[in-house]
């Protein structure tokens, strides 16, 4: 039997994307081993959302090359799609597949194969002129205790320090059918969660209509949560803009307890002028009165975020209003990034570009402020019963899990219980989470 080895660079929606490839492999008859291990076939799934990631990318798949130099080397995503014929250029790469055409890998593997590795398959088009959403059912399910369910694909914000719109085209949304058709099937897997996943999740319908009304991301919520029915115990939604969160979202949060009191909303940064800059559609008023408006129909919700620190043209004034502005937020999770010039992007070229050295101080501080709003999120769980849905095995016999609002619990327990959701009785702060104990 031929074996196959992958490795996923990037973010969640990669991962699925990975996991539909490894599906369409085994269903031919392949096996898939660990990426480190020998195999006839390795596939790069890669990233380009910074130049440090396309610089992973080509490491990955130099060492494939060296673990069995006459394996099939495919690359697939977004460098591949955004930098083909420097993909291309690299020893030992067989087949190029960008952003779609992803359900013709094992085709264009045994192509290369049947060649006897002669010939160089590249297959990566014009992502502009791509029209529909690409539907590539689960073959088989991932061994994970939650599952993806890519939904849209796509995105039009062109934000002026993203390569991504480039990479992953226009906006083309799952019809609602196929939606529900592959709830079903993870629910039957025995899936305690279902996360939604997308470029752009917000936009989700846009490109779809129901007798003439366009269709909203609250339609896909509502045809999931249908699908699974009471056998669904969570559903969780992938990141999304604040300005896209509607009033239905928001009821949906309140009244089906299924759907999980989490939202991550990038804010990206905490001062209007660099909002302009970087081509995002609100104002930090805005943003401001969008979270007290959900907190206080969904007390328990917990709002993550990701912050860009250095942007051109942040001065030390522009970032301590940005500190200021998040200090009034209380966001339960902030994921910091500092700037990375990426070629291909407007922001590459603006003037004002922020020394390395300063950007540094001030991602430290501002994971300071993180660290603080995490810790007075996290404080009201103290001495409370929470409800976690174990997906970790960590040393010292411990486990570890998230609550529906993604609060991380630590437990001395059984690894038997990954994948499922216990009780636990919450006593401390502990390393990046709390720690309790499972009630029987």
């Amino acid at each position: 039997m031929p074996q196959v080895a992958f490795t996923t660079l990037g973010c969640k929606v990669n991962q699925f994307e990975t996991e539909v490839m490894e599906g369409l492999f085994k269903a031919t008859g392949y096996e898939v081993v660990a990426f480190d291990q020998y195999a006839d076939i390795y596939v790069i799934n890669t990233c380009s959302v910074t130049s440090l990631g396309e610089k992973k990318s080509r490491q990955l798949i130099r060492r494939a090359s060296r673990q069995n130099t006459n394996a099939v080397i495919a690359v697939a995503g977004c460098y591949s799609q955004i930098s083909p014929d420097i993909v291309a250029q690299i020893p030992g790469v067989d087949v190029i597949v960008g952003t779609q055409d992803r359900a013709r890998i094992v085709e264009l593997v045994e192509e290369v194969v049947a060649n006897n590795c002669t010939t160089q398959v590249n297959v990566v088009s014009d992502i502009m002129q791509a029209k529909e959403f690409e539907d590539i059912p689960l073959f088989f399910m991932p061994g994970r205790t939650r599952a993806f369910l890519k939904i849209q694909e796509g995105c039009t914000n062109f934000c002026t320090y993203c390569i991504i719109p480039y990479a992953r085209g226009p906006l083309r949304s799952r019809p609602l059918a196929s939606i529900a058709a592959e709830t079903e099937k993870l629910v039957a897997a025995g899936f305690n969660e279902i996360v939604l996943t997308g470029i752009h999740l917000g936009a989700f319908g846009r490109d779809l209509s129901n007798n003439g009304t366009e269709l909203t991301l609250a339609d896909a919520v509502e045809t999931v949560l249908a699908a699974g029915g009471q056998k669904l115990t969570r559903l969780r939604l992938g990141s999304l803009e604040s300005i896209e969160l509607s009033d239905r979202l928001i009821f949906l949060l309140q009244t089906d307890k299924r759907l999980c009191p989490h939202l991550h909303l990038p804010l990206q940064a905490g001062d209007d002028r660099i909002l302009k800059a970087m081509n995002r559609h609100y104002t930090t008023e805005q943003y401001r009165e969008l979270i007290a408006d959900i907190k206080a129909q969904v007390p328990s919700v917990a709002i993550t975020t990701d912050v860009i620190v250095g942007f051109p043209g942040e001065t030390d004034s522009i970032f301590e209003n940005s500190m200021s502005f998040i200090n009034t937020i209380g966001f339960a999770n902030i994921h910091v990034f500092p700037y990375s010039r990426r070629t291909g992007t407007p922001a590459a070229n603006f003037l004002e570009q922020i020394p390395e050295a300063d950007k540094k101080k001030r991602v430290q501080r501002m994971q300071q402020l993180a660290e603080r709003q995490r810790k007075e999120f996290y404080q009201s769980f103290l001495l409370q019963d929470m409800d976690i849905l174990f997906d970790t095995v960590e040393a010292n016999g411990f486990i570890s899990g998230f609550s529906g609002n993604y609060a991380r619990v630590y437990v001395e327990g059984n690894p038997d219980n990954i994948g499922k959701i216990k009780t636990v009785k919450v006593e401390r702060f502990f390393q990046d989470g709390l720690w309790g104990q499972i009630k029987e």
